[in-house]
């Protein structure tokens, strides 16, 4: 798989010949210096973006053989995100926030299984409070509710401690492995935190847009 943007008359090769499956259930780290590819590699992956060459699969689906539309319905069905900034929406309150993944799906008891998650997070008495009202790492922790919020078989997360101290990134570390494995998620991280990807079972190291190492860790 590799990607190439034209751009002003040249083109910008990201990633180059990148070959790798993930075993369901799994936990994965993506690492690598800032412009190596890691966030370019977890959107092809996640069907955000298209690849130039070669195919990625996701649940055993062919992504690049849908349309823009069919991809957001596998997005919706299947995948959950992370992001490092949090990506809440400012009108919704905390509890309206984890709804909404629900609510998309048609859930019936989306307001009682979003209450439910919010516990599991420790934010059982910020239901009602909105973003603004809430600090970083209790923003991180609504958007880890939200990304469990409709059981996804695959999780992306994009820098998800990058915005925290280093007291918080603790605490949402800590979560994120729980909930991912009571609900046995695939988890795919990037990350430069290197507490974060020593929690994973694999670590991919990227240098400019090639996988330099994929090892196993335990």
């Amino acid at each position: 798989m590799g990607k190439t943007y034209q751009g002003a008359g040249r083109s910008l090769k990201v990633l180059d010949n990148i070959n790798f499956s993930i075993e369901a259930g799994s936990t994965v780290s993506i690492v690598g210096p800032s412009g190596s590819g890691k966030t370019t590699l977890l959107g092809l992956c996640a069907g955000l973006d298209q690849a130039s060459s070669g195919q990625v699969e996701l649940n055993h689906i062919r992504l690049d053989e849908l349309s823009e539309d069919q991809r957001a319905l596998i997005r919706n069905r299947y995948v959950g995100f992370i992001f490092q900034n949090f990506q809440l929406l400012q009108t919704l309150t905390a509890l309206e926030n984890v709804m909404v993944p629900l609510e998309l799906q048609g859930e019936k008891h989306a307001r009682s299984r979003s209450r439910e998650l919010l516990e599991k997070v420790g934010l059982g008495d910020r239901l009602n409070h909105y973003p603004a009202q809430l600090s970083g790492g209790e923003q991180q922790r609504v958007s880890l509710a939200r990304a469990f919020a409709n059981k996804p078989r695959i999780l992306f997360a994009d820098e998800p401690t990058g915005n925290l101290d280093v007291e918080t990134s603790d605490k949402v570390i800590q979560l994120l492995f729980d909930l991912n494995q009571e609900a046995g998620t695939t988890l795919i991280i990037v990350t430069h935190n290197t507490e974060l990807a020593a929690g994973t079972q694999r670590i991919i190291r990227l240098k400019g847009g090639t996988i330099v190492s994929d090892e196993k860790q335990h």
